[in-house]
């Protein structure tokens, strides 16, 4: 009897020390679950209108960017990548800053306190080269890295009112203007993998974008601007996504709304990136000078 009690125990020891293992390990792959689930973001396409967003507290879009994070997305991003409607360029570039971002003034004739204003949210190199590779992979030749660009108004103007702590990393992609919206979607499909690394992926343009024909403030909204803006709604959220990418064909008005396509590029881009199972979502809708549409859209990945 004396000679079976330590090896009783011997036994129980080593049954507490499985179960407690077998305790730790459940917890640490329960933790790694949530932990992934947390860190995949969804996509979002942000209309930022006139720079004056950026101290016009008459705007209803800004607001609605100031809550961004009590009101749309409560997680944190580990980092930022911005398609701006303002960088357009004739192949993909990214801008690769390693200490804090310069705040880039491009526009001109407005009140002077806009040109004090910055917003110098430290760079993301590691993302930059992270798109750089996932594109060059994907077919879309050689990306450039631009290591002197800081952020456009595309850019910091939205992200001013969004994290104004300017705390979280950012970088920018540039848009090419001469190429067509299936190109830009089919980028933000090679980019998609930055959504499971945590990194928040905003098209920053306009549903409507025609600075040639704006009204004042207050009139009625033009006709070629609603019936535009009411078809890319329906389009996006009965999910014709097609008709999104063939929008110069399939919309009313498209070549009135833009005339240019840079400020409607980066909705692509977005959209492609939430994949081909994304649900859009309408989460902002305002006017200002009759034509211009600052609806802005959520894309949850259905995944």
């Amino acid at each position: 009897m004396s000679d079976t009690l330590p090896s009783i125990r011997k036994s129980k020891r080593l049954l507490e020390l499985f179960f407690s293992l077998d305790r730790t390990f459940c917890f640490l792959f329960y933790q790694s679950k949530i932990s992934s689930l947390r860190m995949s973001m969804d996509t979002f396409f942000v209309s930022h209108g006139s720079p004056t967003l950026s101290i016009d507290d008459t705007l209803p879009a800004r607001p609605f960017l100031q809550s961004w994070r009590s009101q749309v997305l409560q997680a944190a991003p580990k980092a930022i990548l911005v398609v701006s409607g303002h960088w357009d360029t004739s192949s993909p570039s990214v801008n690769v800053v390693s200490g804090p971002n310069e705040t880039i003034y491009d526009f001109y004739g407005f009140p002077k306190p806009m040109y004090q204003l910055k917003y110098s949210a430290p760079g993301a190199p590691e993302v930059a080269k992270k798109v750089k590779e996932l594109l060059e992979k994907s077919g879309f030749g050689h990306v450039k890295e631009d290591k002197n660009r800081g952020l456009d108004h595309g850019a910091w103007v939205p992200l001013m009112l969004m994290y104004p702590e300017a705390n979280i990393p950012v970088c920018q992609l540039s848009v090419q203007g001469k190429r067509d919206a299936i190109y830009h979607y089919n980028m933000g499909k090679a980019l998609a993998p930055l959504r499971e690394e945590g990194v928040l992926i905003i098209g920053s343009g306009n549903a409507t974008h025609n600075l040639r024909s704006i009204g004042p403030d207050g009139g009625p909204i033009a006709k070629w601007a609603l019936d535009f803006d009411t078809w890319l709604k329906d389009s996006l959220l009965n999910g014709r996504y097609d008709d999104v990418n063939n929008y110069e064909e399939k919309a009313p008005c498209a070549r009135m709304s833009h005339p240019w396509p840079d400020h409607f590029y980066p909705l692509h881009v977005a959209l492609g990136a939430a994949g081909e199972k994304a649900k859009a979502e309408l989460i902002h809708h305002s006017w200002t000078n009759c034509t211009i549409s600052y609806a802005s859209y959520r894309f949850t990945t259905g995944e």
